[in-house]
């Protein structure tokens, strides 16, 4: 029985995915073909998808409505459109990371490919596993990748040697090139610059200890799987370079990290009017999508920036950016109004102590205070 169209063409997406991440682990690859084959390959991809969807992914005239054609066939959307349509938010961190190779790919020099390659590898690991996610979800585990694609070993990264020449190897890049790069991340909300599906940058820790049957070579590590002690020394591991030794104790503790009602004390003392954990602040969690319900299966879904799950004592605090943010949203009565719908409680202002000018008047007072 004859494959459908979608079949072959998806064929033809994973050949030019493993010939990009041939060139890029070959040691004599190149930069500017993985490029293209990781180009092809999701162009490929998103095509079949359409096709299996009867989603019309073809140019048409806006006049006439038909199909514009080149050497006679109709002419099929690029990338870029293909991307907009699979992804419509156009904050999406997989929409985004394939825009900026597809940026990138008609930007490259052969004499930088070495340093671009360095600068970009995190976003080019993005960019390999976003497509296989893409191609698993809607084609099903049959058509993984994931047998076939090895991690890659690399001697730069395992010294100190090799890791100065990384640093300078950047640092040649032409200045158009790394303004394409930063003029492209400067556009882009910081939450979705640390976002693994736009940036995957990994951290190698040697495994020290007895061997068991169940280890492998590489481990991965999700962050979602991890305590929230875990995740937050990963990430500022991440974040600032550093290394983790397996025979230092490091404590952690949500330092900073707010309780509800310091949040409603703070938030208070900066603003005209009364703010309380109840009503207020709790629907501005809720409003703004901060943590999740109480309820919650799954109680670590909080937005970072504002708010920590901690494990131990089972509850929610907050950071200091989260009072910023509420005075920014609610900070005067008439926001206040515009986002709670009433009127807010203003704070009364005690009236000053009198001082009373005659003595008969203060040896008065006294006397009536202590009747």
């Amino acid at each position: 029985m004859a494959k459908a169209r979608w079949h072959h063409m998806l064929m033809e997406s994973q050949r030019h995915a493993l010939k990009a991440v041939d060139e890029w682990n070959c040691s004599s690859g190149n930069y500017s073909d993985f490029l293209t084959h990781m180009h092809k390959a999701w162009h490929y991809l998103l095509h079949a998808e359409f096709y299996k969807d009867k989603i019309k992914y073809h140019y048409t005239d806006p006049k006439t409505g038909k199909y514009q054609l080149i050497d006679g066939e109709p002419k099929a959307w690029d990338l870029e459109r293909c991307l907009r349509q699979r992804y419509p938010n156009s904050a999406d961190p997989v929409r985004l990371n394939a825009e900026l190779f597809v940026a990138l790919r008609n930007k490259v020099e052969h004499r930088y490919e070495h340093g671009l390659k360095i600068v970009t590898g995190g976003k080019a690991q993005a960019l390999v596993m976003n497509y296989e996610q893409e191609l698993v979800s809607h084609f099903g585990i049959a058509y993984s990748l994931a047998e076939r694609l090895r991690f890659p070993v690399s001697l730069q990264a395992l010294t100190a040697e090799g890791r100065e020449q990384i640093r300078m190897a950047a640092a040649k890049l032409p200045k158009p090139t790394r303004d394409l790069v930063a003029k492209f991340e400067a556009a882009i909300d910081p939450a979705v610059r640390d976002d693994v599906k736009y940036d995957y940058r990994v951290r190698l820790v040697p495994i020290i200890g007895s061997k068991t049957d169940a280890d492998l070579a590489i481990n991965f590590v999700r962050l979602d799987e991890l305590s929230d002690d875990e995740r937050r020394i990963m990430v500022e591991a991440g974040r600032q370079g550093t290394v983790i030794v397996r025979d230092r104790h490091v404590e952690v503790a949500d330092k900073d990290k707010l309780l509800p009602r310091q949040v409603a004390w703070q938030v208070e003392a900066l603003v005209p009017f009364e703010f309380h954990v109840q009503p207020e602040h709790t629907e501005m969690w809720r409003r703004l999508g901060v943590r999740p319900p109480t309820s919650s299966a799954d109680p670590y879904e909080t937005d970072a920036r504002y708010c920590v799950y901690n494990e131990t004592f089972k509850s929610y605090a907050y950071t200091p950016a989260w009072v910023s943010r509420i005075v920014k949203e609610i900070g005067t009565a008439a926001k206040y109004r515009a986002f709670f719908g009433k009127e807010p409680r203003m704070k009364v202002t005690p009236l000053p102590r009198q001082v009373n000018a005659s003595p008969d008047m203060n040896e008065g007072t006294q006397n009536s205070k202590t009747a």
